[in-house]
């Protein structure tokens, strides 16, 4: 088999669907001569969530909220050996930092999860559309939530 992916991005959002995503991210790398995996996770900066109209200082939260994703990507990674100069936790739009990881880290596969729901946005959902377009390479969406 030919080489097609040397470095797979897997953009996850630390639900328990996560692992499916990461499984078959595993899958594909070990089908591409162990093609190097990255994983990601963004969280959204408070100010966006907010609309920076709150005046006070969220930094506190912010730095316990990237400590508990730290923690817990860890706990998904636990025995999928990746190292952690691959493991990313990231602050910003996920879409963005995702497309701006995937150019930085020369990616050629995205491996992100969808809902299986019904119509173009709802059935990748808004951060898997966001991350599909305008990507640098292909996108892998899996499909992953209850089977309706």
């Amino acid at each position: 088999m030919s080489n097609e992916y040397q470095n797979i991005l897997v953009a996850i959002d630390l639900s328990e669907d996560s692992r499916k995503v990461l499984m078959r991210a595993k899958e594909i790398a070990a089908r591409n001569q162990d093609a190097k995996l990255s994983v990601v996770h963004t969280l959204e900066p408070l100010g966006f969530a907010y609309g920076g109209d709150i005046p006070m200082d969220l930094t506190s939260i912010q730095d316990q909220l990237d400590s508990h994703a730290r923690t817990r990507l860890k706990e998904l990674l636990d025995d999928i050996d990746i190292p952690e100069e691959n493991q990313h936790v990231l602050v910003g739009m996920p879409d963005t930092e995702t497309h701006r990881l995937a150019n930085e880290k020369d990616i050629d596969l995205i491996v992100v999860g969808s809902n299986g729901r019904h119509g173009f946005q709802l059935l990748l959902g808004s951060v898997s559309t966001g991350v599909l377009h305008g990507a640098p390479c292909d996108v892998l969406a899996v499909r992953v939530g209850k089977k309706s």
